[in-house]
């Protein structure tokens, strides 16, 4: 192994990356999968208390307090790990379920129950926001034909809130494979964790953690180029032509 003293600086950086590539590709494995699943639970999650949040209320009163109740539940959720770091969620739920209920999960165990928590959190707003933009006489519509709150939200809202908050969810995810470092505190050995590992070896932390940047940066980079595919190809064409019909199919 080449004195990484005795080379110029991009050297040291392609000898760090080259010597280590393993632990980095490890690392930013965990790291996609970490963020690719939160923001996935995340999503599910958030719509479910979107159509939570839109149940019509009650004519019973028992009925309309449990729903009151419910309510207030997912409101504090939501405003708990809103207002709160991931760092600290991360802390508190990887010790906590410890101490509170003898519960020894591993790290990537916790890392996945915070990453999707606090997803959820985010895109319950997001939802609740792509709820609003939809006509209200749509709902209306539907309960005309007798079509129930369920009903009404998986085959005629949520379709359309999804295209709307894709934009949104891209953006999630984007912040969720950055805000992943966090976890090192927990020992997760994702990207960050593993780039601290490395140059705690090599004692060259700004070429390793330079190395790091280029990484976090590709990944979002591409995450982002490919959700706009996405989005362009739900979006469809922007303008359309009409077709004339056959002369013989317009005068029957």
């Amino acid at each position: 192994m080449i004195p990484l003293e005795s080379i110029d600086f991009i050297e040291r950086m392609w000898n760090i990356l080259v010597n280590n590539w393993p632990n980095y590709v490890s690392g930013t494995q965990n790291t996609l999968l970490i963020s690719l699943t939160g923001t996935v639970i995340g999503l599910v999650i958030g719509l479910l208390i979107g159509i939570v949040r839109t149940i019509p209320q009650p004519r019973t009163t028992f009925k309309a307090k449990l729903l009151g109740v419910v309510h207030w539940l997912v409101n504090a959720y939501v405003s708990i790990f809103r207002g709160t770091p991931m760092i600290v969620q991360a802390m508190i739920v990887y010790y906590g379920s410890a101490i509170l209920w003898g519960i020894d999960m591993t790290p990537m165990t916790a890392a996945f129950i915070i990453v999707s928590v606090n997803t959820g959190a985010y895109m319950a707003e997001v939802v609740r926001g792509g709820i609003i933009s939809i006509d209200p006489g749509q709902f209306e519509a539907a309960k005309a034909i007798g079509m129930t709150h369920w009903q009404t939200m998986t085959k005629i809202v949520m379709p359309q809130v999804f295209r709307n908050i894709l934009p949104a969810v891209g953006n999630e995810f984007v912040i969720n494979i950055k805000d992943t470092s966090v976890l090192n505190v927990i020992s997760v050995n994702e990207l960050y964790f593993t780039s601290a590992s490395i140059a705690g070896k090599n004692y060259r932390f700004f070429e390793t953690f330079l190395v790091t940047a280029i990484i976090y940066f590709i990944l979002t980079w591409t995450v982002t180029k490919l959700l706009g595919l996405v989005e362009k190809r739900l979006a469809g064409r922007g303008s359309y032509e009409l077709v004339a019909l056959p002369e013989e199919e317009t005068t029957q």
